[in-house]
């Protein structure tokens, strides 16, 4: 209690000050529980989210800084697994610009009409390595869209065959 006393008063409080002019000295300085600046850490990119602001069926851009994540990495395709829709994955191309910006290409239309996805959607990506990305959809109302699948995955399905999941009553 005589140490709470002593700040309650003032004592120290000086001393406090004075420990904080020189960085890295003073409390704190050797095993700090602050994060280092953020231009020191790597930039990690997992999760993202989309606006569909005009046709949902046509080629959807990626934010810059996922395509700058991707940098040397750019992958010919990704993979989309829908969550909570089973474990099919949707083979989507990818085109990159020359200029650092990153679009799903052929494949994104069957997605986005299997998945409902349309004018005023939230898509939400994250990204699980090996170019696959898992997406959830919410709609205007930022209420995701929960969906489960009426088939099972089978290796000899048709990629002209879309088969929307089903959204559950």
């Amino acid at each position: 209690m005589a140490s709470t006393s002593r700040t309650r008063t003032g004592r120290g409080r000086g001393r406090g000050r004075g420990r904080g002019r020189g960085r890295g000295r003073g409390r704190g300085s050797g095993s700090s529980s602050l994060p280092p600046p953020p231009s020191t850490l790597p930039l990690i990119i997992e999760e993202f989210f989309i606006v569909v602001y005009e046709d949902p069926l046509v080629k959807k851009e990626l934010p810059k800084k996922f395509a700058d994540y991707l940098d040397g990495q750019e992958p010919a395709k990704v993979y989309l697994r829908a969550a909570d829709c089973g474990p099919r994955l949707w083979t989507v191309e990818v085109l990159f610009d020359g200029q650092g910006r990153m679009y799903l290409d052929k494949g994104w239309e069957k997605f986005a009409i299997a998945h409902g996805v349309d004018f005023g959607c939230y898509v939400h990506f994250k990204y699980e390595g090996d170019d696959v990305l898992t997406v959830k959809v919410f709609d205007g109302t930022m209420c995701r869209r929960y969906y489960y699948s009426d088939d099972e995955d089978t290796d000899d399905e048709s990629d002209d065959d879309v088969k929307p999941c089903i959204h559950p009553l």
